[in-house]
């Protein structure tokens, strides 16, 4: 295995840094260094300007619309992105339901759905989370039931991350209730405004309404809106959480936060404290250690090889080291990580302070935020049981 990228991959890599820097909004930019928020004029408006480029479904073979990377170049592209302080892609649509879509969506659902996708267009959600069902997602109980050419949908779906921007929704339901619970659910493409869909966003506690409950009161979605056979959603779904849990562990993103890091701990005096360095230390061995891991995983890919079955092992890492770096950009700050004045901050006075830095406004929001990331995509505890099992044997 060799990790070392080669001269025509180094060639894309400045490619791409070169294009990025020059489309990327320099404000945009701003506001990702500096953990600001982001409204979904940011998001979706970063999206487009990828979807011009027919960049959104990077990861997208040409045959549906995309640009046919191998997985070092999809990997240069998302380092590039992350350094430079691009948004996340907002996974929902181009990375996590495309793939089900073009895997075993029919090929009329592929023109009808994927062109939306690719250009930015269509903010999609996923409707798989609810109160009783989490990571124990067979359990869900959102009922479907076949009714001429419809199925009316009824029951609640929860942590639907910004389902209040939502355009469609790939949903998990249940058909059937015979047999193992995997067995009787199904996968279901939604209009988030269909007649019954009411949306009620949570407030955290850093004050946003990222996430939301969604309720479903007699919708009627169409049949045609099925991908691939009733009651075969599990499988599907499967295919697609492999996708959500290898994109959670966001490497990239971690390297570019480690930098802010040492940025904050230098701004306040914590860099020549050699136990706070130790810490910034271990911290960065073990983003390397991911990376060697992602890197291994697109070596894999490059020889054909399936890597998915260790996304639990990425997700569990990649979801640890997230909320560490938020940890010790809290200590590195002080109490100048409390202060959460939204307009303060839009008004860009929060860190005017002797020594201060902007970054470190909204320190406790990341914080707060961060601690979910173990919990979502799978809680970690069930994730290493399925290492356990598929990895270790």
């Amino acid at each position: 295995m060799d990790l070392a990228f080669t001269s025509e991959e180094q060639a894309f890599r400045e490619q791409v840094r070169a294009w990025v820097q020059a489309h990327l909004p320099k404000e945009l930019s701003r506001k990702v260094h500096n953990a600001l928020r982001l409204s979904r004029a940011d998001l979706q408006g970063w999206a487009k300007i990828l979807g011009q480029k027919g960049w959104l479904g990077y990861g997208w073979p040409k045959e549906f619309g995309g640009p046919g990377w191998n997985a070092v170049q999809k990997h240069l592209f998302e380092e590039e992105c992350a350094l430079a302080g691009a948004p996340r892609i907002i996974p929902f649509g181009p990375v996590m339901v495309a793939p089900v879509i073009m895997a075993f969506g029919s090929a009329e659902q592929q023109r009808r759905f994927l062109p939306g996708i690719a250009s930015g267009e269509v903010w999609w959600s996923q409707g798989y989370s609810e109160p009783g069902a989490g990571s124990d997602l067979a359990s869900l109980k959102t009922r479907a039931e076949r009714v001429g050419d419809k199925y009316i949908v009824n029951g609640q779906k929860t942590w639907t991350t910004l389902g209040q921007h939502g355009d469609w929704m790939f949903n998990l339901v249940r058909t059937s209730t015979e047999g193992k619970p995997q067995t009787g659910i199904s996968f279901l493409l939604l209009d988030m405004k269909s007649p019954g869909v009411s949306v009620r966003p949570i407030k955290l506690l850093d004050g946003e309404c990222e996430v939301n409950e969604v309720f479903f009161d007699n919708v009627a979605v169409p049949a045609e809106n099925l991908i691939g056979e009733e009651n075969k959603g599990w499988t599907y779904a499967k295919h697609l959480l492999s996708h959500e849990r290898t994109n959670i562990a966001d490497v990239n993103r971690a390297k570019r936060e480690l930098e802010r890091v040492k940025r904050i701990a230098k701004t306040e005096g914590l860099w020549e404290q050699p136990r706070f360095r130790d810490q910034i230390a271990l911290l960065e061995v073990d983003i390397v250690a991911l990376e060697m891991l992602v890197l291994r995983v697109l070596s894999a890919e490059k020889s054909g090889k399936n890597p998915l079955d260790i996304a639990g092992l990425l997700k569990i890492r990649g979801s640890e080291i997230q909320q560490r770096y938020a940890e010790l950009m809290m200590l590195a700050a002080g109490p100048f990580a409390m202060p959460l004045i939204q307009e303060a901050m839009d008004a860009g006075w929060q860190g005017d302070f002797p020594g201060g830095v902007t970054a470190n406004a909204p320190l406790a929001s990341s914080y707060f935020n961060l601690r979910k990331t173990t919990i979502y995509g799978g809680s970690n505890e069930v994730q290493r049981n399925i290492v356990a099992q598929t990895v270790l044997g």
